[in-house]
């Protein structure tokens, strides 16, 4: 399912017309149903660690930058050292300072700026940052991406979850009963975590 087909489908459902093309369009509905997907589909990668969302990335030193496409560390050990220990996180400049400050054989990570900061810093040699790429977005032929881009733009999550996400936004713009729809969708989102995870 593409982005052109996920609004078509939506549109099939409250009662408009299907569009021969959505990006770049000059219609309205066909600019605010862009918009809802976009919106649906941030708050839908946001949600949950998908599978196809997940990377790694080798740190080379202390401080190492993150990758462009970096949303967030994944839950739970998410740095180790090369040797496989689990790097503990540091959350707050002042006990970063402190611990900065004395030597420790137990490696630790701090995150500002954009850069993961080690300590101590040998610890950074080839240590492996599991993260949540912001990435949800398939683009052929430019990859991952963010933003839509095309109408044949793909989700790497379950395409229906988009769906149903612009139908419940559709509605409450337009006044129209939608609480069901949105239960419908938290219900819909909740199986299909679940199932990625392998438990459903």
């Amino acid at each position: 399912m593409t982005l052109l087909s996920a609004i078509n489908q939506v549109c099939d459902i409250v009662s408009l017309s299907q569009f021969d093309s959505v990006y770049g369009s000059d219609e309205p509905n066909a600019q605010t149903m862009v918009a809802m997907a976009q919106e649906a589909g941030d708050e839908i990668a946001r949600r949950a660690d998908w599978q196809k969302t997940l990377k790694s990335h080798t740190a080379t030193a202390s401080p190492e930058n993150l990758p462009d496409d970096f949303q967030r560390l994944t839950p739970g050990g998410s740095v180790r050292t090369s040797a496989g220990a689990f790097v503990r996180p540091v959350t707050n400049s002042g006990q970063w300072a402190v611990i900065v400050g004395i030597p420790s054989t137990q490696p630790y990570f701090f995150i500002k700026a954009g850069q993961v900061l080690f300590s101590p810093a040998s610890a950074a040699a080839s240590a492996v940052i599991d993260y949540v790429s912001k990435n949800w977005i398939l683009n052929d032929p430019a990859g991952p991406k963010a933003t839509f881009a095309a109408d044949d733009d793909t989700t790497l999550f379950p395409e229906r979850l988009l769906v149903k996400g612009i139908i419940w936004r559709w509605k409450r713009q337009k006044g129209l009963a939608y609480e069901d729809n949105l239960a419908e969708f938290e219900a819909d989102l909740a199986q299909e975590i679940n199932a990625d995870r392998g438990a459903g």
